[in-house]
């Protein structure tokens, strides 16, 4: 599953805000194999965590580019999937490589959107000129549309903003620590701090008919923002801070060994190449 919470923020009146804060968990059965966030190999302009799983090797959930491109990715909860669809980790890792832009790689994306079981899209580019913000999803509307600036969005396992109640009380702890003025470490460490409650939001209708088919005690462990259940969950912490000049924060805290008591985290600092 996955779940999003971000500001987009394109020309921050202040010296020391943000143009972009994104705090995201990414939830996975805890044996998947991936590899940690890290520059890519074979292009080390991009910064991504990648699925390792046999026949979907190179996917990804979250990645940035030091051209400014950065793309983000939850999917939607249905109890029927396709086992025979595309992986949409690629959707993340193609944007990233890709010379579209954001919008109109959405719109090449949902011409196609029938290959994929459910998922939500973001893809976004920060340029010195401006800073672009996109979405789409492909169980909503067949068009992607641009997120409006100095925006707070939420994104977790439905559509972009629905009033899932873990969504809705995530995102108010997001919005109080970001309105805060705090020392970037200090910011990171309580956006963590967030994606790290595992206080359960039940009952909650709209999560629970979208989640038909799914048993109670799952549906009640995908009610936190962490989620916690036998081998699966929250396995990947990560924040991402975006500054005036185009200095950019990368955090990733990422569980070890399929054990959710070892948890190993990096950070990369750079420059957009803007």
């Amino acid at each position: 599953m996955c779940i999003i919470f971000l500001k987009f923020d394109p020309r921050p009146a202040s010296k020391n805000a943000y143009r972009l804060i994104l705090a995201a968990n990414r939830d996975e059965v805890y044996s998947r194999p991936s590899k940690a966030a890290d520059f890519w190999g074979s292009n080390s302009e991009i910064l991504s965590g990648l699925d390792m799983e046999e026949g979907k090797e190179g996917g990804s959930w979250l990645g940035i580019s030091k051209r400014g491109k950065l793309a983000a990715l939850t999917n939607y909860l249905e109890a029927r999937q396709n086992p025979d669809a595309q992986g949409r980790g690629f959707l993340v890792s193609n944007y990233l490589t890709d010379n579209l832009d954001s919008f109109a790689y959405l719109r090449k994306v949902s011409s196609e959107a029938n290959l994929y079981n459910g998922f939500n899209l973001l893809t976004a580019e920060f340029r010195a000129n401006e800073d672009t913000l996109c979405y789409y999803g492909n169980k909503g509307s067949s068009e992607p549309i641009h997120l409006k600036a100095a925006g707070i969005y939420g994104l977790s396992n439905s559509l972009l903003e629905t009033p899932w109640r873990k969504l809705q009380h995530g995102k108010q702890l997001f919005t109080s620590v970001v309105s805060k003025t705090l020392p970037s470490d200090g910011l990171v460490q309580e956006l963590l701090h967030i994606l790290n409650n595992e206080e359960l939001n039940t009952p909650d209708p709209a999560q629970e008919s979208q989640g038909v088919g799914y048993s109670k005690a799952m549906l009640q462990a995908l009610s936190a923002v962490c989620v916690r259940s036998p081998g699966y969950g929250t396995r990947t912490n990560t924040v991402i801070l975006i500054d005036r000049e185009g200095n950019v924060s990368f955090t990733e805290r990422t569980m070890q060994n399929c054990d959710i008591t070892q948890w190993s985290t990096n950070s990369f600092h750079f420059r957009l190449q803007e």
